[in-house]
């Protein structure tokens, strides 16, 4: 489970030098067959370096972990079912619209499992990982207590109108934030990539699906995060899935610049 070019290398203009507008050295190979890399100072034969992989949840290029182990499909699995759930109920299915069902879960699942998940993440020196799993599991604590009556969220706002706007601001925020980690995937695999796509889309349409109170909008929103909760899926089986275990093996497809960049690992 792997990883190829760092986040530091993306805003490099030459792929020969590596280094940006700024003159700063990003990535630098290097040696008569180009088998040194030099990432932010730090020198690596090119076969030390980890392949891009969603299952790894690590965009960016960086050495193999000392920790032998991967949190990340442990995350991916506690955001992808809650994710799951949730979208059935926005998209409506079997007429259930109330989504106190989801409650639980994204307490204990989709939140501090998830939570846990990314501060292992944090261990294991996965930045992109830490930053997007702890964020999310907090997401989801934070989901659950809007509907958590011991909290006084739904209680403040009884006699206004002002509740679906305001959850419509918490959407928003978190539209912006997946938007933001969505650019830092633009040079991984394309499952990787499309995770975060169809994220950023499903918290984009529940938004405005909120803001405007077309049911349909967020009918949409709930069945593109019910894609997205099976990309999840895929990228955390891409993590737990070897030759050792499963006939079935995920494959890396990497992304067109991803593999402009490969010819130097």
């Amino acid at each position: 489970m792997s990883s190829v070019f760092s986040q530091n290398s993306a805003t490099s203009k030459n792929p020969s030098t590596d280094v940006d507008d700024a003159g700063i050295s990003r990535v630098h190979v290097h040696g008569d067959g180009g088998e040194f890399v030099t990432i932010s100072g730090q020198k690596f034969y090119r076969h030390e370096l980890m392949a891009a992989f969603g299952g790894s949840l690590n965009p960016g290029a960086a050495p193999y972990p000392k920790v032998n182990i991967n949190p990340a499909p442990l995350g991916l699995c506690g955001f992808a079912l809650t994710t799951f759930v949730l979208s059935l109920v926005n998209a409506r299915a079997m007429g259930i619209s109330i989504p106190k069902v989801v409650v639980s879960m994204a307490c204990f699942y989709g939140g501090m499992v998830q939570l846990f998940a990314g501060l292992f993440e944090f261990v294991v020196g996965n930045t992109f990982g830490c930053t997007a799993l702890t964020s999310y599991g907090a997401f989801w604590l934070s989901y659950a207590a809007i509907h958590i009556e011991a909290f006084g969220i739904g209680a403040a706002y009884e006699g206004s109108d002002q509740l679906t706007n305001a959850v419509s601001f918490f959407l928003l925020g978190w539209t912006i934030f997946t938007f933001m980690l969505l650019l830092n995937t633009v040079k991984s695999t394309w499952p990787f990539f499309l995770l975060f796509l169809f994220l950023f889309l499903t918290f984009l349409l529940l938004t405005v699906g909120d803001f405007t109170g077309i049911l349909g909008v967020t009918r949409t929103g709930g069945i593109f995060g019910v894609i997205t909760a099976i990309i999840a899926w895929y990228n955390a089986f891409a993590g737990t899935a070897t030759s050792l275990n499963s006939y079935i093996v995920a494959h890396s497809l990497p992304m067109p610049s991803n593999n402009a960049l490969k010819k130097h690992t």
